[in-house]
């Protein structure tokens, strides 16, 4: 069955507080093959002029994704896991996450729309610290298969 459609605008609580560090900092840059040292030495960090290790542009992927997840785990939603693909990704950073912050995510679901079967879920996630200062917006795109829709 579809999702709803009054799931659009819908805003989701707060993620749990997420203290980001440097190990890893560290070893998501590593997984993304990245070996410039400021990723990985704070001392480098420093000298290129950042108050501690920065996480690579896309590191506010990790706290999204704690959102994300809330979304697609709410059975009021109902969404089927084994039915979604992650279609697209964007950032937009206000400044770079830095290890030693504490963050939190809320996400929106800006829009939903079906096309051949399959529910298209817009979602925008606004990262930020504790005490509020803005870091990143995260936009994603769901696509959720219909069971039984015209696409599957």
């Amino acid at each position: 069955m579809a999702l709803d459609p009054a799931l659009a605008g819908r805003t989701f609580p707060e993620t749990a507080a997420h203290d980001v560090s440097r190990h890893e900092v560290a070893r998501f840059a590593a997984a993304l093959g990245e070996t410039d040292p400021i990723y990985h030495d704070v001392g480098a960090a420093q000298l290129a002029g950042h108050r501690d290790v920065p996480g690579p542009p896309t590191f506010p992927i990790v706290i999204a994704f704690e959102a994300m997840t809330a979304l697609m785990t709410d059975p009021g939603v109902g969404i089927e896991l084994r039915n979604v693909v992650h279609a697209a990704q964007r950032f937009v950073a206000s400044r770079p996450v830095y290890a030693g912050d504490v963050l939190a995510a809320t996400l929106t679901v800006e829009s939903i729309r079906q096309a051949a079967g399959t529910d298209l879920i817009a979602t925008r996630s606004d990262v930020a610290t504790l005490s509020g200062e803005h870091v990143c917006r995260a936009y994603a795109t769901l696509a959720h298969r219909v069971p039984g829709g015209d696409g599957s």
